[in-house]
């Protein structure tokens, strides 16, 4: 199986476009619309890779990518920003709070893949190293 992925994202548009694309390609889909939702999803089911809204109906996405960084049972998570916050800095702040990578909304069915490929074969390596 090529990985269960969580997405986080407040809205069902988003959640379906998505969640459509990633089980095409083989993945698990697990889903939360909230943040605290989200973070006790992860503690729960240790998804391989966390798909984060930033713009979130609780706490932000960026509340909820540093709590779950700061767990050490959830820290070696990739978690991917996926946010409609496209302007100058937007990236970095995603970055500083812990994200380990972002995408720009709307989201393009090959650069969601591509990005998500690409974590996930990062954090199979993280996982297999004794971290649980």
């Amino acid at each position: 199986m090529p990985g269960k992925i969580l997405y986080v994202e407040d809205n069902p548009q988003n959640m379906r476009l998505v969640k459509k694309i990633l089980i095409a390609a083989g993945y698990e889909v697990l889903e939360a619309y909230e943040g605290l939702v989200g973070i006790a999803t992860a503690a729960r089911e240790q998804p391989d890779l966390i798909l984060m809204d930033i713009n979130l109906p609780d706490i932000n996405g960026l509340e909820a990518t540093q709590r779950l960084k700061a767990s050490p049972q959830l820290s070696w998570i990739p978690i991917i920003a996926v946010t409609a916050n496209a302007m100058h800095g937007d990236r970095d702040n995603c970055l500083a709070a812990g994200c380990d990578g972002y995408l720009a909304k709307p989201v393009m069915k090959n650069e969601l893949l591509n990005t998500v490929s690409v974590f996930l074969s990062q954090s199979t390596g993280a996982r297999s190293g004794g971290v649980s």
